[in-house]
């Protein structure tokens, strides 16, 4: 069996790669044993320089990795270099921050002679997406390195040459053998992973469904575990929010990534008032976005990532508005090569139907109009997502009570919801558990060791 990445510009074959045999699976568990041991003994400045020399290395390949990035998942060739930047400002912040992360602590009324220390775990199952193929990766696996684990990367068989360019930028950045390598397998191969003695956590990113796979086989081996999982992120327009502010920043946050984003904007909650005002801003600037060649600086809206993505979506579409959804813009299937979507704004949602009820992965959005306030609350809270949210607000004071009741991971108020290396991230609800980034990041993977010195 093989591997196999796809051109979602055209649809056509650009490389398949064998899957590992289980005997190279094992040779990368022994590798991984016995880079751990020494790789938790080194110093941490040891690890810092290996952070810092990734960094380098990113930034030395950036051009490359964006356009690998565009071929294999047809993410917009600035986003895609926007992507690789990011990745290296991470490793640039935990070398900065990551010795004071990881310092033994004293926490307030211990005991005389005792401290808490952060011991590294072992080896780190990283389970990862297609739609950020670099982010995803290095913001699980520079802070699990950081703190002296090592990482095996099992990602989404459609990025799998990013998944070994991954390796690649370890390797010369000097990494011991070991430390971090990918292995191409299947999802028929987690379960077994898990089990393995010589793995001693996972962090997932993905659907909600991957992860309750996972987590229940995680479960069954008592590892540790990291998710981040679906999201149906609301936005809260009100009545005395800055419309043209409310309607760019929605556009800008649903088109994110052609809209393949866990924490992308998808439910729109207006107040009735500023229902028509919104709705003509909002179509406006979702029409306005230039679509095509994701290898053209110029585009804004590349190809969806895969054909059964691109008709998952069409068909949550169809389904809406047979139900009594209206097609404000967009809605229909494109001609031609590669797996093209319209940007598409819905209105009228309600309950019962797809663009109520699931998440739309893609450039669709939903609105959703509301009477008040407390309706407003309810509605995005109404969901079994929990990852994201904003407001849009001139008021303070009613940005404090809605911040306050929203049920998510982050809250941003008249900005779009975006994850920074020094924040925490993650969700609540079925959007998963656990967080990353930060200090958060750091200390997902460790002993939090207790240490008392008798007197």
């Amino acid at each position: 069996m093989t591997l196999l990445t796809l051109d979602p510009r055209t649809g056509k074959r650009v490389r398949s790669y064998p899957l590992h045999r289980p005997t190279q699976i094992e040779s990368a568990l022994v590798q991984s044993e016995r880079a751990g041991a020494r790789w938790a003994a080194e110093k941490i400045t040891q690890r810092i320089r290996l952070i810092k020399a990734v960094g380098a290395e990113l930034r030395r390949q950036g051009d490359h990795l964006g356009a690998l990035i565009t071929l294999e998942m047809g993410k917009p060739i600035t986003e895609s270099k926007a992507e690789v930047a990011k990745c290296a400002g991470c490793c640039d912040y935990y070398a900065h921050y990551g010795r004071k992360f990881l310092e033994p602590e004293t926490p307030p009324g211990a005991p005389a002679g005792a401290s808490v220390q952060f011991d590294p775990l072992g080896t780190v199952l990283a389970i990862m997406p297609w739609n950020f193929p670099l982010w995803q990766a290095f913001r699980a696996a520079i802070p699990a390195v950081l703190a002296g684990n090592t990482v095996l990367l099992k990602h989404a068989s459609n990025v799998t040459g990013c998944a070994l360019a991954i390796e690649s930028l370890f390797t010369r950045a000097g990494a011991p053998r070991g430390v971090f390598q990918t292995l191409r397998v299947g999802s028929d191969a987690i379960a077994g992973l898990l089990a393995d003695r010589r793995v001693h956590g996972v962090t997932l990113t993905g659907s909600t469904g991957a992860g309750k796979k996972v987590a229940a086989a995680a479960g069954e081996a008592l590892k540790p575990c990291v998710f981040e999982l679906g999201g149906s992120d609301p936005y809260l327009v009100f009545d005395d929010a800055d419309l043209d502010l409310a309607a760019e920043t929605c556009a800008q946050a649903r088109l994110v990534n052609t809209g393949q984003s866990c924490v992308a904007a998808k439910r729109f909650i207006v107040q009735k008032s500023v229902l028509a005002e919104f709705e003509e801003k909002f179509v406006a600037r979702m029409r306005a976005r230039r679509q095509g060649d994701p290898t053209d600086p110029a585009t804004e809206l590349g190809p969806m990532a895969r054909e059964d993505l691109r008709d998952e979506l069409h068909r949550q579409v169809t389904r809406s508005v047979r139900a009594g959804a209206r097609l404000l813009t967009g809605g229909q299937l494109p001609k031609g090569m590669g797996y093209y979507y319209p940007a598409t704004v819905l209105t009228g949602v309600k309950p019962g139907m797809p663009a109520y009820d699931d998440e739309l992965f893609g450039p669709a959005a939903a609105i959703i109009s509301v009477r008040d306030e407390v309706l407003a609350l309810k509605v995005a809270n109404d969901s079994p997502f929990g990852l994201g949210s904003a407001v849009f607000t001139r008021s303070p004071a009613r940005a404090r009570r809605i911040v306050n009741g929203l049920q998510s991971g982050t809250v941003a108020v008249n900005e779009p919801v975006r994850s920074d290396v020094a924040l925490p991230f993650g969700g609540v609800k079925e959007s998963g558990y656990g967080r990353e980034l930060g200090a958060w990041g750091a200390r997902s993977f460790v002993n939090v060791k207790t240490v008392r010195w008798s007197h």
